[in-house]
């Protein structure tokens, strides 16, 4: 793990790396986002289970905040010069044919992809492989009625939420879209191979990586971003319960069990979540490989959030994403499954995010109905029983690759569900954030 003092480094060194971008921002100074104060943080125990959240801890979550992305930052900066479609078009050219050989790659693609192809020291493909193997079953089964409900708690902070909120795409509709590509990159990173090198998760993970950096380059330089308040357009602390939520929940379990330890089935299921994050570009120190550690990240991550609800900008877009429809006709078959996961999705949402806190849901435009609870109770069995058959195939020898390829078979079928993935963003289409209309 890198000092506190090379993290800062780090994060100062935008400024002279990418001046264009980031030279009107004030990296020794704490955005209005970060607080100290733990009575105004989102979570304000700071030592969840008599796990010690430690004071460098918090200084390495003080730093991120302020971290965005500069390899993928420097690429996107070239759209004036290219166009994002271009831009587009040789990051998958050089994912599916190497960097070589793209004609006249400019040298912040070449870094780009260099930066993705290193190999971290505590990588192990094989465990990573297996992780992806076991990821199959829920990526099958439970996914497909919780990615809704998990999308949604990425908007319970409007200092977090602000970047999706600029984008001013979140209709129902674009809602949609963004909820099926999240599903898509999730579920594309659990294929055989995908995380290879030439595979789709790779692949996935580099046209998120450049969506990300597109729009923090479309906030900064528009003069609609306020980064006294606000930071730094999705700041690496907040990439990381966003690539990590599955790690987060189990850790957190562990926990509570009294655990201090993955079993070996779960470090596969951790390493493939953080080798993902890893290409995604969030720096190895934030993706910690014990549940304590998991924890403790997580923690101050949560208790130097300041605390912030505003209806306008979280409450459009839980309102938004509830109401988007999401399977790709109009069919009757389809029409009912949007309507029971829709439901499956909210039940979800509360218990697991909101931790059962039904007035919290209604302020927020959630309302859980007796039969939204009826779905979820059924559904949640049916998918227990499902997943608990594959994972009793997977121990016998002869069912084990047979159980797999139906898995396989499954998730594909899903990915073409969710449709094709642009991963792409309209600045034309930006809003101002809060601090900026205020000032106009």
């Amino acid at each position: 793990m890198i000092s506190i003092e090379q993290v800062r480094a780090k994060v100062a060194s935008q400024k002279t790396l990418l001046p264009a971008l980031y030279g009107g921002i004030d990296f020794d100074r704490d955005p209005e986002r970060f607080t100290h104060d733990p009575s105004a943080a989102v979570v304000q125990d700071r030592a969840p289970s008599g796990v010690a959240v430690t004071d460098e801890d918090l200084e390495r979550v003080r730093a991120y905040t302020m971290l965005g992305d500069v390899v993928a930052d420097a690429y996107a900066m070239l759209m004036p010069q290219y166009g994002f479609r271009n831009l587009i078009s040789m990051l998958q050219a050089a994912c599916d044919r190497g960097v070589e050989h793209v004609a006249d790659a400019p040298t912040e693609l070449v870094a780009f992809i260099r930066a993705m192809e290193q190999t971290p020291d505590w990588l192990d493909m094989d465990m990573v492989r297996e992780g992806a193997r076991l990821e199959r079953n829920a990526t099958a089964h439970l996914a497909p009625f919780a990615v809704r409900g998990a999308f949604i708690a990425t908007f319970l902070n409007k200092y977090s939420a602000l970047p999706m909120a600029l984008t001013g795409t979140l209709s129902s509709e674009t809602a949609a879209k963004r909820v099926n590509e999240t599903a898509t990159f999730f579920a594309t990173t659990t294929l055989p191979g995908a995380l290879e090198r030439h595979g789709e998760g790779f692949k996935a993970a580099a046209m998120v990586r450049l969506m990300h950096s597109m729009v923090r380059f479309n906030a900064i330089r528009s003069g609609r971003w306020d980064a006294k308040i606000y930071g730094v357009p999705i700041p690496q602390v907040d990439q990381m319960p966003a690539g990590l939520i599955p790690v987060f929940l189990m850790a957190f379990k562990i926990i509570g069990e009294g655990r201090r330890t993955f079993t070996a089935e779960e470090r596969a299921r951790v390493e493939v979540s953080r080798y993902r994050c890893f290409l995604l570009g969030l720096p190895e120190d934030l993706l910690a490989d014990t549940p304590e550690g998991v924890v403790r990240m997580m923690t101050a991550r949560n208790s130097t959030l300041r605390r912030g609800y505003d209806d306008s900008t979280c409450g459009e877009l839980v309102r938004a994403t509830l109401s988007a429809y999401l399977p790709p006709d109009q069919s009757l078959a389809n029409r009912l499954h949007n309507s029971i996961e829709r439901s499956f999705a909210k039940t979800f949402f509360l218990k697991e995010f909101l931790k059962g806190d039904r007035k919290r849901a209604t302020e927020m435009g959630v309302e859980i109905t007796p039969r939204d609870q009826l779905i979820f109770v059924l559904g949640a069995l049916g998918i227990t029983i499902r997943m608990a058959a594959y994972k009793l195939a997977d121990q016998v020898p002869g069912l084990r690759d047979i159980a797999d390829k139906i898995l396989v078979k499954r998730v594909r079928g899903l990915l073409k569900r969710y449709g094709h993935a642009e991963f792409t963003t309209d600045a034309a289409k930006y809003k101002p954030t809060q601090g900026v209309a205020e000032a106009a």
